[in-house]
């Protein structure tokens, strides 16, 4: 992604990007852009947001806010800050060299089809047989939010990027969005989904995607307010050429907002399962069991 597709995504310009490549910058705008690329950091420890892992890491270790303001050369004032979110570039990088030396980039989520044709390896489309079933459980689809002029679902909205559209920034709109989203950026297209349902923009958003459930997301998010499809065998995905090309993953359905009747049809028509899900009893999130 070039520094002014990156700019144009966050409603930013490009010298706040420049500035933030050379390590200037407020940690607000940071987040705003590892949340754009889709770009975590391991080392940290769990939880949804950057100042969540920093809180996390420092009651991990043990340490007071004065005392992580003694080792980095803040202020306490400053350390706190970060940990809601805001300060500068500068004083966050203090603050990990403390709490987390070791702290990296999480490496993304990545599944390919193989080597060859790394230009479009992501360009594979659901066949029409199994959108047939995704039709007759679900109902019409209304958006296709990640579209291919290529693709043979059928909806009454798609957005596409080759006339400017963007899935991840546009809002979404209908009763049912379906979901087949490059599978080297899934958990982005995964949130984006969930946002976009829980602020009432799609009434059900029904994702397939590989079965990928180490994520923080998956087991705080989704396994609380998704229900989750595992496929039985694989399914044959049409390639650009019109080819038919067995998946080497697995894969699953991610469904937010599906009703009983529809998860039954669907389970009626598809070799596979829905995984039951089973609320903790201190209510702080879900716990998926079979």
């Amino acid at each position: 992604m070039s520094q002014r597709a990156l700019a144009d995504r966050i409603a930013l310009d490009v010298q706040t990007i420049k500035r933030l490549e050379a390590g200037v910058g407020s940690v607000a705008t940071l987040i705003a852009v590892m949340t754009a690329l889709n770009f975590r950091l391991t080392g940290l420890g769990p939880g949804t947001s950057l100042p969540e892992q920093l809180r996390y890491r420092r009651h991990k270790r043990s340490l007071s806010l004065d005392q992580v303001a003694a080792k980095a050369g803040l202020s306490r004032t400053t350390v706190t800050s970060l940990e809601s979110g805001g300060g500068s570039v500068a004083s966050l990088v203090k603050v990990l060299a403390v709490l987390a030396p070791s702290a990296r980039r999480r490496a993304p989520e990545r599944s390919f089809w193989g080597q060859g044709d790394k230009a479009d390896r992501d360009s594979r489309f659901t066949p029409p047989d199994f959108m047939d079933d995704i039709y007759a459980a679900f109902g019409p689809v209304d958006l296709d939010p990640c579209a291919d002029l290529r693709s043979p679902v059928v909806a009454r909205r798609r957005i596409l990027l080759s006339e400017g559209g963007d899935g991840l920034v546009d809002d979404w709109s209908g009763q049912l969005a379906y979901v087949n989203p490059p599978f080297s950026n899934m958990l982005a297209w995964l949130r984006r989904a969930h946002d976009q349902w829980r602020a009432g923009k799609v009434a059900t958003a029904v994702c397939l995607v590989p079965v990928r459930t180490d994520s923080a997301f998956f087991h705080d998010t989704l396994s609380a307010d998704a229900d989750i499809f595992l496929l039985q065998g694989r399914v044959k995905f049409l390639s650009t050429q019109g080819k038919s090309e067995q998946t080497p993953f697995s894969l699953m359905i991610v469904a937010m907002g599906a009703t009983s009747e529809q998860k039954q049809q669907f389970a009626e028509l598809v070799p596979g399962h829905w995984l039951a899900r089973s609320f903790a009893t201190q209510g702080q999130h879900a716990a998926w069991f079979r």
